[in-house]
């Protein structure tokens, strides 16, 4: 029998949620990478597209913004409305995903600590 393996779901990284889909949104993710759910996020500002928050970017996406709710696919080509999850809730800090700009604890500390600024709470 082969094995199965699953991968990343918001029950790893999400605690609790506002009723009525209110702690989500959508938006499109920028081609390059494949995300899974519970990915941290930046902006980048001249196209508005979603990509790993990087600390060291200059571009925009140096400022949280967002957790990725669902997978996106997103080597090849864009994913347009992708769930995000952008206000009133609380998330598992050990479940969020960091992207390969992310390599210190303080980074992370960072990370979290722009989630709660938004009403993210990472505990």
């Amino acid at each position: 029998m082969n094995a199965l393996t699953e991968g990343n779901t918001a029950g790893d990284f999400v605690a609790w949620e506002e009723d009525g889909f209110y702690s989500r949104d959508t938006g499109t993710i920028g081609a390059g990478n494949d995300y899974e759910p519970g990915s941290v996020l930046g902006k980048i500002t001249a196209s508005g597209k979603l990509v790993y928050w990087d600390p060291a970017a200059v571009d925009g996406s140096e400022t949280v913004v967002a957790v990725l709710r669902t997978p996106a696919a997103a080597a090849d080509a864009d994913v347009p409305n992708a769930v995000l999850m952008k206000r009133h809730c609380r998330l598992k800090r050990h479940g969020l995903i960091f992207g390969p700009g992310v390599t210190t604890q303080a980074q992370r500390d960072q990370a979290v600590a722009e989630l709660e600024a938004l009403g993210l709470l990472a505990r």
